[in-house]
C-alpha cells in the first residue's frame, strides 16, 4: 500500500485495508513512535503535516470560513467562478445519480460550491462538507481537497485515511487546477460520497475534468498573450533590434526574445524596475499598463520614439524610448491632440478643442511648458506639435478601420480613447471610434475578434456582441458559455 494512487488499490482488497488502515490510524494517532506498517506514502506525509499543525482527530466538523451572505461575492470574484459552468455539465449528473456530491473549493481549500445527491448533502451538512467551510490540511487534516492542493496532485481519500475519525465513513477524490499563466493553484474539484459507494477509480474522472478546465484557462491565456503582442509589440519594434521582450504582469514572456535565451518566464521583482536574467545579467522593466517591456539598459538608437497607448486607460501610458512618462490627463489629452494633428496646433485651437468656448490660450501654454520638461525639444513650437516618431495604439487603430479588408479590429481594441476625457473633441473622437469598432465586428468580425470586445470594460455586456458570439460558437466552447451567462444576467429583471 505504499503507493500514492488508491486507484491501484483492488476493489477486493479494501476490507482488509480497511482493517489495517485502522490499526494504522489508531498507532498514529495514538502517539506511537514507531508502526509496523505505514498507510501509502502521501498518507503518511499528510498525517504528519495534520498533526503538526495541532489537529485533533476527535474533532466533529470542519470549520466556518465564509457566511453564506459573503460567499456569493467571493465566488462571484474567484477565477473559478467562469469554469463551473464546464464542471457542473461535466461531473454533476454522473455525481448525483450515483449518490455522491461535487465541490469546487478556492487555493486554500475553502468551498466554494457544492451540488449533488440531496440525501448525501444533509448528511454532508453534519461534518462541513457544504460551501464556506474550510477544507484544507491545516484546518481539517488529510482529506481529498486539502491534500490535493498541498501536494498539487490527483488524490482519493478512503475512509481511515482520513486523520479526523467523524470523516472515516467518508471518501473523496480531488484534483488540483493550476492557472497555466501564473503557475499558482487557483483550487480543486472533488467528489465526495459514502466509503462503500465511491470507488477510488472516481479520481481520474476528477483528474480529467480539472484538465479539461485548465485547457480552457490556457484558451483564454493564448488569446490574452495574442492581444498584448497586437497591442504592445510596437514597443519592442522601438527598440531597432536591440534585446527586449514582452512580459505578462505574471512573469512569462510572450514576445521578444526569439533565441529564449531568458526562457519562458521571469522572476518579477517585489519592487522596483530591475530584473536578474538568467546568467546574472540586468535588465530593466517598464510598465505597460497591463504587462512589461523588459529591455537591457543603456541602449542607444536613431530618433526618439514616443509610445502612446491610451485605449482603454484609466491611467494613460506613454514611453519615451522605452522610459515610462508620468502622464496627467491633461497633458495625456494634449498628447492625443498633438498626434491626430501632426502638422501642428496653436494654443487656440488646443484651447479650443480641450475646452470649447470657454478656453483659455495661456492656460495651454503653462500645460505645455510643463509638459515640456519632460518631453524636451520633441515638443517643438509655433505651432506646437510632436518633432519625434510617434507610435499610439489609438492611430493604429484608426489605420485599421480605414482599411476595407475583414481585420482583425477585436484583438487590438483595447477600449474607448482616453475614457476619463472630457475634452469635447476627444469624446468625439473616442465615440466615433468606440461606433466604428463594434459596428465592423458586428458585420464581419470572427468569434476571436468579438470575444476580445467582449472582454474589455465597454463590451462585456453588449448584448449584441454577446449575441453573436453565442450563434457563432459551439455550445460547449467556455467563450459561448462565458456568453450566455452574461446574457442571463443581462436579462434579469
Amino acid at each position: 500500500m505504499r503507493d500514492s494512487h488508491m486507484s491501484a488499490v483492488p476493489v477486493s482488497e479494501l476490507d482488509a485495508y480497511s482493517v489495517r488502515l485502522r490499526r494504522m490510524h489508531e498507532a498514529v494517532t495514538g502517539g506511537e513512535r514507531s508502526v509496523d506498517e505505514a498507510p501509502r506514502n502521501v498518507i503518511s506525509a499528510s498525517w504528519r503535516r495534520s498533526l503538526d499543525a495541532g489537529i485533533d482527530p476527535e474533532v466533529s466538523s470542519a470549520p466556518l470560513a465564509f457566511e453564506g451572505e459573503d460567499i456569493r461575492e467571493i465566488r462571484s470574484a474567484h477565477p473559478l467562478n467562469e469554469l463551473l459552468p464546464l464542471v457542473t455539465e461535466t461531473l454533476l449528473e454522473a455525481t448525483k445519480e450515483s449518490a455522491h456530491i461535487l465541490m469546487v473549493a478556492d487555493a486554500e481549500g475553502r468551498v466554494l460550491w457544492r451540488d449533488g445527491n440531496h440525501q448525501i448533502m444533509d448528511r454532508a451538512d453534519e461534518v462541513g462538507l457544504a460551501d464556506g467551510f474550510h477544507w484544507g490540511e491545516s484546518a481539517i487534516g488529510t482529506n481529498g481537497m486539502g491534500t490535493a492542493l498541498e501536494t498539487r496532485r490527483p488524490v482519493h481519500i478512503f475512509a481511515a485515511e482520513h486523520l479526523v475519525k467523524v470523516l472515516h465513513l467518508w471518501s473523496c477524490s480531488a484534483a488540483p487546477i493550476v492557472d497555466p499563466d501564473s503557475g499558482d493553484v487557483l483550487g480543486c474539484i472533488d467528489v465526495s460520497g459514502p466509503t462503500r459507494t465511491l470507488h477510488p477509480a472516481t479520481v481520474a474522472l476528477v483528474e480529467a475534468t480539472a484538465r479539461l478546465a485548465e485547457s480552457h484557462l490556457t484558451l483564454r491565456m493564448i488569446e490574452r498573450d495574442e492581444r498584448l503582442r497586437s497591442r504592445h509589440d510596437k514597443h519592442l519594434r522601438a527598440l531597432h533590434g536591440e534585446p527586449g521582450a514582452l512580459v505578462t504582469m505574471t512573469g512569462r514572456i510572450v514576445s521578444g526574445d526569439h533565441t529564449r535565451q531568458w526562457g519562458h518566464r521571469i522572476r518579477l521583482p517585489e519592487t522596483g524596475d530591475q530584473v536578474v536574467l538568467p546568467g546574472g545579467q540586468a535588465a530593466l522593466l517598464e510598465p505597460l499598463g497591463d504587462s512589461f517591456l523588459l529591455r537591457l539598459p543603456g541602449r542607444a538608437h536613431g530618433g526618439p520614439v514616443l509610445t502612446l497607448s491610451f485605449l482603454g486607460a484609466e491611467r494613460p501610458s506613454a514611453h519615451l524610448d522605452g522610459v515610462r512618462l508620468s502622464l496627467s490627463l491633461r497633458h495625456a489629452e494634449i498628447l492625443a491632440l498633438l498626434a491626430l494633428n501632426p502638422q501642428g496646433m496653436t494654443a487656440d485651437q488646443l484651447s479650443f478643442h480641450l475646452y470649447g468656448d470657454a478656453g483659455n490660450p495661456v492656460t495651454i501654454r503653462a500645460e505645455i511648458h510643463r509638459l515640456r520638461a519632460q518631453l524636451g525639444p520633441t515638443v517643438a513650437a509655433k505651432p506646437y506639435r510632436l518633432v519625434c516618431t510617434v507610435e499610439a495604439d489609438f492611430l493604429d487603430l484608426r489605420r485599421l478601420l480605414a482599411t476595407d479588408e475583414a481585420s482583425p479590429v477585436g484583438r487590438g481594441y483595447g477600449g474607448p480613447l482616453l475614457p476619463r476625457s472630457e475634452a469635447p473633441t476627444l469624446r468625439r473622437i473616442r465615440e466615433e471610434l468606440e461606433g466604428q469598432v463594434r459596428a465592423r465586428l458586428l458585420l464581419r468580425g470572427g468569434p476571436d475578434d468579438l470575444w476580445a470586445y467582449a472582454e474589455t470594460e465597454y463590451g462585456k455586456n453588449d448584448m449584441n456582441i454577446l449575441e453573436r458570439l453565442v450563434a457563432m460558437l459551439p455550445r460547449g466552447d467556455h467563450r459561448a458559455v462565458a456568453a450566455r451567462i452574461r446574457l442571463a444576467g443581462i436579462n434579469l429583471p
